[in-house]
């Protein structure tokens, strides 16, 4: 029996999977589509398309723009109505494609599907990865042909898949599991190849012992690589990348390192699904399952969004508001560590595993005091940093002192800010310093 090991720290927030019964349904084509060229960490896509042109269903319409990139597709057919910009979550502006659906839905030729992808080789395989534009659909979107390209140096023997799914309300990966676990079987072994690794873990939190049933009865049929099906603690963020190879292997990711220090690689749920797509059919990333749910909605659920919807499509999907519901928060992502948005027009993109709206009786108006020095963020933060101190560093504008103290080690979980009692910005105060010192670090490094 393979022993679980508990990481440090996290915290058990209420689930509130209230979409965790419904079935994924395919969300309807829409009239208009906005495709940001960046939908992934690193540089935006080059735009291939100019005002006017017509494009079809999955045609690439943005290259990558350098070694970390990612190829973008369209997400219908119809026309270039405009080359924009669009909002972020994060508030910042993205360069985007705007289609307007001819309603016809006409799809461009596939990739050439690989049958015979048992045999072929772990180069070929990745190469599919990168044309088909997958990145991390977990929330990080880091490009996942990067992810599984190991560093001269490097070597890597375990495979963790995070079927994790720790966020509270977000559902979307448990009903793939559920609706889909052959195909994500076969993106395991898929990308069990490509690393060339035997060992091979999904990890699942115990309050899913319905995915856990469904993969591990398919799972059995796997003998190269031997798949292991692991239920996990239920602790939040049990998903967090480094946590989850801790529980799994009881291997720690070094300070500033990276999961192949430890000679780990971590893929999500989604990417999984949808680098088996690529191979086997051919199908380029342009859609992906969404939780759109929240007290205030009259039908919460699981769609499957094609990249471009904006977020006022996918809440009429759901109902819309209950009567005399109100919304005092609009979420993307999940109440931990998602972001909160200011407009309704921000578009469904890889990385949009939740659209959450939360009523005002949800949301708990703080008024930030001074620290008290109870020590409880200390306590529960999993990469065992100090958030009291480093936040009343960044306050004081003191990031030289937070960048020694670790901030950039920081995984932005929320986990000192929802226990703090005296409702210090603690997470907000970490990503300001880890923007400032990231700037100051990339600026370092173009003065060499």
């Amino acid at each position: 029996m393979i022993k679980i090991f508990h990481f440090y720290g996290g915290v058990h927030p209420q689930e509130a999977k209230i979409s965790r019964g419904v079935s994924i349904v395919d969300a309807p084509l829409y009239p208009l589509y906005t495709v940001p060229l960046a939908m992934h960490i690193g540089a935006p896509a080059r735009s291939l398309v100019k005002v006017g042109d017509t494009v079809l269903r999955g045609q690439q319409i943005g290259e990558p723009a350098s070694f970390v990139s990612s190829a973008i597709h369209s997400p219908t057919s119809g026309k270039v109505k405009a080359l924009d910009v669009c909002l972020s979550p994060q508030g910042t502006q993205l360069p985007c494609v705007v289609i307007e659906s001819d309603g016809e839905d006409t799809p461009a030729e596939p990739l050439p599907p690989i049958p015979d992808w048992r045999d072929a080789d772990p180069d070929i395989l990745r190469k599919r990865v990168a044309e088909a534009g997958i990145v991390g659909m977990g929330g990080a979107s880091f490009p996942t042909p990067v992810k599984l390209s190991i560093p001269p140096g490097k070597s890597i023997d375990t495979l963790i898949i995070n079927g994790v799914e720790c966020e509270p309300c977000l559902t979307a990966d448990h009903r793939l599991m559920l609706e889909s676990p052959k195909m994500i079987l076969e993106g395991v072994e898929l990308v069990a190849r490509i690393l060339g690794v035997k060992n091979v873990f999904i990890g699942i939190e115990n309050n899913k012992p319905d995915a856990i049933q469904v993969l591990d009865k398919e799972a059995a049929a796997y003998t190269d690589p031997v798949i292991h099906v692991l239920p996990l603690h239920v602790r939040y963020p049990q998903g967090a990348e480094k946590q989850l190879i801790y529980a799994i292997t009881k291997r720690q990711v070094p300070s500033g390192g990276l999961p192949a220090d430890v000679h780990c690689v971590v893929q999500n749920i989604g990417s999984i699904y949808a680098i088996a797509e690529a191979v086997i059919h051919g199908k380029p990333l342009y859609e992906r399952v969404t939780t759109v749910t929240g007290t205030p909605l009259v039908s919460t659920g699981n769609w499957r969004f094609r990249v471009g919807t904006s977020y006022a499509e996918a809440i009429k999907l759901a109902g819309g508001l209950k009567e005399g519901a109100s919304i005092a928060k609009l979420i993307s992502g999940g109440p931990m560590m998602g972001m909160t948005v200011y407009s309704q027009s921000i578009p469904v993109m890889k990385n949009t595993s939740g659209i959450l709206l939360m009523a005002p009786e949800e949301v708990h108006q703080y008024t930030s005091k001074a620290c008290l020095r109870c020590g409880r963020c200390n306590d529960v933060c999993p990469m065992q940093l100090m958030p009291g101190i480093l936040s009343v560093q960044i306050e004081n504008e003191r990031f030289d002192d937070a960048q020694n103290w670790h901030v950039m080690d920081c995984i932005e979980c929320g986990c000192c800010a929802y226990t703090c009692p005296a409702g210090r910005p603690l997470v907000q105060h970490m990503r300001r310093a880890k923007s400032e010192v990231g700037a100051k670090l990339r600026a370092a490094k173009a003065a060499k």
